[in-house]
């Protein structure tokens, strides 16, 4: 998430510069010129290392001031004093985080709030709940249904408004089981009433969804694919997933 700490960005980037000085660290040799070092490789490798760090430093809501961590970093490799104490800057640095995160959160709601309105226009569109969980029919099914306390067995794939797809059964390869009980009240309540073989595309407002809570970003809409392999699914079926299986997927 690009809410972390740029201090432990940083640490991790410098992890594997250092880990050389570690005692126990064994270091790849086989291929170590004995010779003494070329200047013009040293310097693409310190540009690499600081392009690694530019390119971390984009954090939604606010912008480092480039030359200021440039001047930074001369500091502190010259043994300057710095500018601020670590705990100044941590104290900072998830004030301005915070500022952020609201920012992203306000934007993502008003995002999906619009969608669903301009979404429910369209005639193959239905609403389970007005503006908050919306669905459209994309295959047909037949056989059994899925109900409030169902174990289904299904084939998903989750994406944002932006079409980023952040999980999916295809990871996977195969089709995964899931109570309802444990899942998001949208991904829910718009599975009850599908039938074996139905393919639907659920829209999940984030009230519905994980809001500012969650692994994914704060207030995104979410975005289901869902075929239904069996609807429900009995302890003794062999398509049960094994306890890791469930936890990873508990969450939708």
């Amino acid at each position: 998430m690009k809410f972390k700490a740029i201090s432990l960005i940083l640490a991790t980037i410098c992890a594997g510069t250092l880990s050389a000085q570690d005692s126990n660290a064994q270091p790849n040799m086989q291929f170590v010129d004995t010779q003494k070092n070329d200047p013009e490789e040293l310097k693409k490798l310190s540009k690499a290392f600081g392009h690694f760090i530019g390119r971390n430093l984009d954090n939604p809501g606010f912008s480092f001031d480039i030359e200021m961590v440039i001047s930074g970093i001369r500091d502190g490799a010259a043994g300057n004093p710095p500018p601020m104490t670590d705990q100044e800057y941590e104290q900072l640095l998830q004030i301005y985080q915070a500022k952020a995160y609201l920012a992203l959160s306000d934007e993502n709601l008003r995002k999906a709030t619009d969608f669903l309105a301009g979404n429910k226009l369209k005639d193959n569109v239905i609403e389970i709940e007005p503006s908050k969980l919306q669905y459209e029919i994309i295959k047909e099914g037949s056989g059994e249904v899925v109900e409030e306390n169902s174990s289904p067995t299904i084939h998903y794939t989750g994406k944002f408004i932006d079409g980023q797809t952040f999980g999916s059964t295809e990871e996977a390869g195969e089709p995964v089981t899931l109570s309802l009980q444990q899942t998001i009240p949208g991904f829910k309540k718009g599975l009850v009433g599908m039938k074996e073989g139905e393919k639907r595309r659920l829209y999940v407002h984030p009230e519905l969804g994980y809001g500012t809570q969650g692994p994914l970003p704060p207030n995104s809409l979410l975005i289901f694919e869902v075929e239904v392999v069996k609807a429900n699914t009995t302890d003794d079926d062999e398509a049960m997933l094994d306890e890791d299986d469930k936890e990873q997927h508990s969450q939708w």
